[in-house]
């Protein structure tokens, strides 16, 4: 099969095209026809070994996590689906090997869901990782409530433009701090105010915003932003991030840094939101897999409105 892979860890440009050997699905896991896979930082940052530490490689490895496409064969005891079955996934596994920048992947069948009916092909690529991590993070780590008062930094980006509208779902108040640019498009998605992250009083916009302190951090920017606000927050509130994991705040707060894990019944949850029309994802750009590197360089920038997704 044709894959984007790198032998060893290092600049971006050290990305390959080439031939590699087709995996075979193994007992509990299924084949699938690869048509769009997300891009994310985090690929980037799997790709210049900076994750070396807390998940092994082995090369040659394959980069990529996200993945929409079609089951086209079963291994020994895979019955959850048909072939033709068009899914979507979070293919994070145990080591770096394996990953969705390819024409196939074998995956165990529990980490499959099938695809959202409303979103396309390149849409439903997109959404495993950010929709996953968002969702853990609100309701999973943070457990928000209905009407609670979240701030968001980093509200435009992949992972927080998929939070406003989970939040906004169970009708909290979503204060959204991102790039005077991408005001408008927060408030597409249902932020009740918009902050730009470069002003100078940022945390007293964000306590005007909120009539008060809020109940809930959630950090996925990176920069000062959460040094600026995180005196905003009520006594014992909760932040949750996904940038930092031991930031420097008051004894009281409820912190708890996430790093997103694959879960399909949550997947499940985000394709029925998706198909209620209460949940979208915007693609930025695609690329061909003869781009993955491009694409990969471009990603790191973090300042994409929507996603970028590899389409093969």
């Amino acid at each position: 099969m044709k894959a984007a892979y790198f032998d060893e860890y290092g600049e971006l440009d050290n990305i390959k095209i080439g031939e590699l050997d087709r995996p075979e699905p193994s007992e509990g896991e299924v084949l699938v026809k690869v048509k769009a896979a997300g891009v994310n930082p985090v690929d980037a940052a799997v790709a210049r070994g900076m994750l070396d530490q807390v998940i092994p490689g082995k090369f040659p490895a394959i980069p990529g996590w996200d993945i929409a496409g079609e089951v086209v064969e079963n291994g020994h005891s895979a019955r959850r689906f048909k072939e033709g079955d068009q899914v979507y996934a979070y293919a994070r596994r145990p080591e770096i090997k394996h990953g969705t920048f390819a024409e196939y992947i074998a995956l165990p069948e529990s980490y499959l869901v099938k695809t959202p009916e409303k979103l396309s092909v390149e849409e439903s690529a997109g959404l495993p990782l950010v929709g996953l991590t968002a969702y853990q993070s609100l309701f999973v780590a943070g457990e928000l409530k209905e009407d609670q008062t979240l701030l968001i930094l980093g509200a435009s980006g992949g992972v927080g433009s998929v939070a406003i509208q989970l939040a906004k779902h169970i009708n909290a108040k979503v204060i959204a701090v991102a790039s005077k640019k991408n005001h408008d498009y927060m408030k597409e998605l249902g932020a009740d105010v918009t902050i730009d992250y470069n002003s100078e009083d940022l945390a007293e916009k964000v306590t005007t915003a909120a009539g008060g302190k809020v109940d809930f951090i959630f950090h996925c920017s990176r920069g000062d932003s959460l040094d600026n606000t995180k005196n905003t927050l009520k006594e014992n509130g909760t932040l949750i991030s996904i940038t930092n994991s031991s930031p420097d705040l008051r004894d009281d707060i409820q912190f708890q840094y996430v790093f997103v894990e694959p879960n399909a019944p949550q997947l499940e949850q985000l394709a029925k939101l998706a198909d209620m029309d209460e949940l979208k994802l915007s693609v930025f750009k695609t690329y061909t897999l003869d781009e993955a590197a491009q694409a990969l360089q471009d990603v790191e920038s973090l300042h994409a409105q929507g996603k970028r997704v590899i389409t093969m």
